[in-house]
């Protein structure tokens, strides 16, 4: 395999493995296993808005609307790189 046939495929899977790596990274600090509490994360800022879910939902609503909006923009910019970059749909 040539270096120009692995490039593409090489830069799709950073994508996706980017969503993947943001996903777990929220995930771990939602459970109180990730980044310190001086750091800001979107798992961290979900679960400190647990406690007043019913008296102020935004604290709560907006960081995860944020992390499935950034997971998601990287899930379709994947998709449409390897549409983009695909060999085999060339003419």
């Amino acid at each position: 395999m040539s270096v120009p046939l692995v490039a593409p495929a090489l830069l799709v899977q950073a994508t996706f493995g980017m969503a993947g790596a943001i996903v777990a990274e929220s995930s771990l600090s939602f459970l109180g296993l990730g980044a310190p509490p001086p750091l800001a994360s979107w798992g961290a800022m979900v679960d400190e808005g647990r406690g007043f879910l019913l008296v102020a939902p935004h604290l709560t609503v907006f960081p995860g609307m944020a992390l499935a909006a950034t997971v998601l923009a990287l899930q379709l910019l994947g998709d449409g790189l390897r549409d983009l970059l695909d060999v085999r749909e060339r003419p």
